[in-house]
């Protein structure tokens, strides 16, 4: 029986997510297959390193740090993001809040990147290198359009993988895995609008019209991949933890009493399920 555990992205709502592995890791609960988009496979990987707690400590650290987030980042020739991209994917993981290299090596599994191919259009899944001390394949799933540099790597171009695949279960499945675990970083009740950036994504992306095109169709896209999810749910297929509520919590929240109750949140939620996420994962 194997087992998967899907990620889904959100920037810093992922720390619900967070909780949730936190959760996992008090009955040392791991899978077969870890798949992330964006955030969080970026803050999975501390989850397959067991290092509970370590995301809330950096964003109850830092999330207030001008070097961590914030506009001025973004006007830097060297960066180019919103986010510290040096101080968070090297000094943070290499010096502040250290990451643990050689657990995460001992992971036995395998752990996927969702990225977006600017050429296709389309969802790539990279592996996640067991070391790396510039973090260029989770930089590349997190990298929001015009808030990210693009990121060439193996001669592609790539962006944040939730553009094409938000939610990657099927990626799970068509992995082989039996039974797959979801976690969700937005309400059962969302429903995702279409956001007007048509005219942005011909300024900053015209090279790339296979982008744009899947930009258009991603709300609708994504609104689909969820009615899917919630029918594999009712089949038995999936077992998914979502959030209560996550209205008026931003993409790049700063309120560190909300990230407290969001983390919070995802911790109580799974930890009162554990026993039904082990007995799904057993296929009971």
């Amino acid at each position: 029986m194997k087992t998967g555990l899907v990620l889904e992205g959100g920037a810093i709502r992922t720390i619900f997510s967070s909780g949730a592995c936190d959760a996992l890791l008090t009955r040392d609960i791991m899978f077969d297959y870890v798949v992330g988009v964006s955030a969080g496979i970026a803050y999975g990987v501390s989850y397959l390193s067991c290092q509970s707690g370590r995301n809330l400590t950096i964003l109850q650290r830092y999330v207030n740090d001008k070097r961590y987030m914030g506009g001025r980042n973004l006007l830097r020739p060297d960066n180019r993001s919103y986010f510290g991209l040096e101080f968070a994917y090297e000094i943070i993981p290499n010096e502040l809040v250290p990451f643990d290299y050689e657990a995460f090596a001992a992971f036995p599994g395998e752990a996927e990147a969702v990225v977006t191919n600017l050429n296709t259009g389309q969802a790539e899944y990279l592996p996640v290198p067991k070391r790396d001390d510039h973090w260029l394949v989770l930089q590349a799933t997190c990298a929001l359009p015009f808030l990210f540099p693009i990121y060439h790597l193996n001669g592609q171009p790539y962006l944040d993988g939730g553009i094409a695949d938000g939610i990657p279960y099927q990626h799970a499945f068509d992995k082989g895995c039996d039974r797959v675990v979801v976690f969700l970083t937005r309400e059962r009740s969302y429903v995702r609008r279409p956001k007007k950036l048509s005219y942005l994504f011909d300024v900053f992306y015209h090279q790339y019209p296979q982008l744009k095109e899947a930009m258009l169709r991603r709300a609708e896209g994504y609104n689909a991949c969820r009615e899917r999810l919630f029918a594999l749910e009712k089949e038995g297929k999936v077992l998914i933890v979502e959030p209560e509520d996550t209205r008026g919590f931003a993409l790049t929240e700063r309120d560190v009493d909300k990230i407290n109750a969001l983390y919070q949140d995802g911790y109580n939620k799974t930890l009162t399920r554990l026993d039904e996420i082990s007995r799904f994962m057993a296929g009971e």
